[in-house]
């Protein structure tokens, strides 16, 4: 594994270039894409916050009165609220005075966007320092091509957002090891207080830090008494010049994170510690809601452990996931079964077998791993672990498919694109002598030299990045704008996931997909069973003009025109009170991927 190396100012630019595609891409597709039941809900706070915002220029000392800011921030106070100032003050400036965006709903989507690109970037950085930059690159690709990823990237929700917060405090954890001084740690406990005021997805945060770096203080001991006892050389003293220094970071995250996140969160400025209760009670007693998995409809404990792992599998495209194992498995072997084996030939009798083999072993396949202060490997490793632990409880709810562990993949991501970089490394050298083999065998030197330049040149790694990003693009652009139905060739894509009994959908979001049939055959005045779309999220496509402004959503299917229904198997009931109030079973549209019905739009003739 290749030495961590500073950034190149051609980084930074590199870097912006990878956020401004990203989000280009998420503005050129979000036309299409329904709002999602959440989104509905955190419109509506988002415009009272904007309201707040507003009292704040024209009147400050009225708007910060304890009632002002309670009638205000009250609402939605089950999740923070950063990201929903974002969307406020992106609808205020951006929208109302500025402008910017041809529908409305986008300027509430946007901060969501922005960031999502921002954690694309991020990624590129920190797999360029701590690999190269084609471990960069390619991870930040795999990353971006992730198709559940892609889908939550677009939307006025939390989920993109703290995976970018999340990793961002992680780098600057991991640079604050790296690099030493004063800036990273601060930065740390910065990053922590904004990730705490993002989304409940921070507590890991802290477990994952400590874990590593109780993890680092065990492996340094490791390495210094095989070293003092003279089985390996001395590899990687991770103190060598005090760069090291993890209590610092770790202190400011106990410090600085907790008073940014007080700052950026009026609702908790009065009643604090009562109100904190109250936020954390319920995530920790969230209500179950229904999911179906390999068909069956869980509701209540015990949830199926093997439901993360087999959903990651099933929504990540496989290509990623094997460079991602790849990845994983060099770094074991280079991180863990070297100081294991130093240590086993340290405690091995003088000049017996074991200390023989061990010592072989050191010389022939395990040589000591590049200096790594910060615990590269070891930290993507427990960022992982951490994230997909709490899915093995029976009593998570599992809710909400892949979204909860999604802070998880910028990590799998990077042990890809170390694996990749790895993968075109031994390419090259491969290839390179190949070509002097034959140029041995007679060939022209001429011919061959230029052969072995071409080798070194970019052709290896742009046809092989083209072969392992091709299936991830493909995968991620044909599943918008149905990327919760979407699966990957794995299990069949959506068909085969659909004959396996995995959930087609949720958050009735898939509206957007019939829009311009309800426009085209709707009454005027009509009425429209909405179902699963929250009624926010309804009115947005309507003040978007994407809806016709005289169609009427409804609550009920009774006296309906036409009544929607979003597939989910604990919603069966929904179709059959169509049937009944409709007198019909078949659907007027169907809409959906590859065949698979996810949306049916039923049309009351009698009407």
């Amino acid at each position: 594994m290749k030495r961590s190396a500073p950034l190149a100012p051609s980084d930074g630019l590199i870097a912006l270039a990878f956020a401004a595609a990203y989000v280009a891409l998420l503005l050129a597709t979000a036309g299409d894409l329904g709002y999602a039941r959440d989104e509905g809900f955190y419109f509506f706070a988002a415009n009272r916050y904007g309201a707040w915002f507003q009292a704040l220029l024209d009147a400050p000392r009225a708007a910060l009165d304890p009632q002002s800011v309670d009638a205000a921030w009250s609402v939605n106070h089950e999740h923070p609220g950063l990201i929903k100032s974002l969307f406020a003050l992106s609808n205020l400036v951006l929208q109302k005075r500025l402008g910017l965006f041809a529908v409305e709903g986008t300027s509430y989507r946007f901060p969501a966007m922005v960031l999502s690109g921002v954690g694309v970037a991020l990624v590129y950085l920190w797999g360029t320092q701590a690999r190269d930059r084609l471990a960069g690159a390619s991870a930040a690709a795999l990353f971006a091509m992730l198709p559940r990823y892609f889908y939550q990237a677009h939307l006025a929700c939390f989920d993109a957002p703290i995976v970018t917060v999340w990793a961002l405090c992680a780098y600057a954890y991991w640079r604050s090891l790296r690099d030493g001084g004063a800036l990273w740690p601060v930065l740390t406990g910065v990053a922590f207080g904004l990730a705490l005021d993002t989304k409940h997805n921070s507590w890991f945060l802290p477990i994952v830090c400590v874990s590593h770096a109780v993890g680092m203080e065990v492996r340094d001991r490791i390495v210094a008494r095989a070293s003092a006892a003279g089985a390996a050389p001395a590899a990687s003293p991770a103190r060598a010049g005090g760069a090291r220094r993890p209590l610092a970071a770790l202190a400011a995250m106990a410090t600085i994170g907790p008073l940014v996140f007080y700052a950026l969160w009026p609702w908790i400025w009065r009643d604090t510690l009562p109100r904190l209760r109250e936020y954390a009670s319920f995530h920790l007693n969230h209500e179950y809601y229904n999911m179906e998995f390999l068909g069956r409809n869980y509701w209540t404990p015990p949830m199926p452990r093997a439901y993360a792992p087999v959903m990651t599998a099933a929504t990540v495209p496989l290509v990623t996931l094997c460079l991602f194992a790849a990845g994983l498995c060099a770094a074991a072997r280079e991180r863990l079964l070297h100081p294991l084996a130093c240590a086993a030939a340290r405690l091995a009798p003088e000049g017996g077998r074991l200390a023989l083999a061990a010592e072989r072993a050191l010389a022939a396949r395990l040589r000591p791993p590049a200096d790594d202060p910060g615990g590269t490997a070891l930290l993507w490793f427990l960022a992982i672990a951490a994230v997909y632990g709490a899915w093995f409880s029976p009593s998570t709810p599992i809710f909400g498919g892949t979204k909860h562990w999604m802070t998880a993949y910028p990590f799998i991501a990077l042990f890809a694109g170390a694996a990749f970089s790895a993968a075109v490394r031994r390419a090259r050298v491969g290839l390179r002598a190949l070509l002097l083999a034959r140029r041995g065998s007679g060939a022209r030197a001429g011919v061959a030299t230029r052969a072995a330049a071409l080798a070194r040149g970019p052709l290896v790694p742009a046809l092989l990045g083209a072969a392992v990003i091709a299936a991830p693009i493909a995968e991620t652009l044909h599943a918008h704008p149905w990327a919760l139905s979407s699966y990957t060739p794995l299990v069949g894509g959506a068909p085969g996931a659909a004959n396996l009994g995995l959930n087609r959908t949720f958050w009735g979001y898939t509206t957007g997909a019939v829009v311009a049939y309800l426009n085209e055959h709707v009454p005027p005045r009509g009425t429209v069973y909405i179902h699963d779309t929250a009624g926010p999220a309804w009115e947005m496509l309507l003040r978007d003009g994407r809806l016709r402004k005289d169609i009427r959503g409804v609550g009920a299917v009774a006296g309906a025109d036409f009544a929607l229904y979003h597939h989910e198997k604990h919603m069966l009931g929904q179709a059959y009170q169509a049937w009944v109030a409709f007198g019909t079973t078949s659907p007027d549209h169907i809409a959906g991927p590859d065949g698979v019905p996810v949306i049916l739009v039923y049309r009351n003739r009698a009407r």
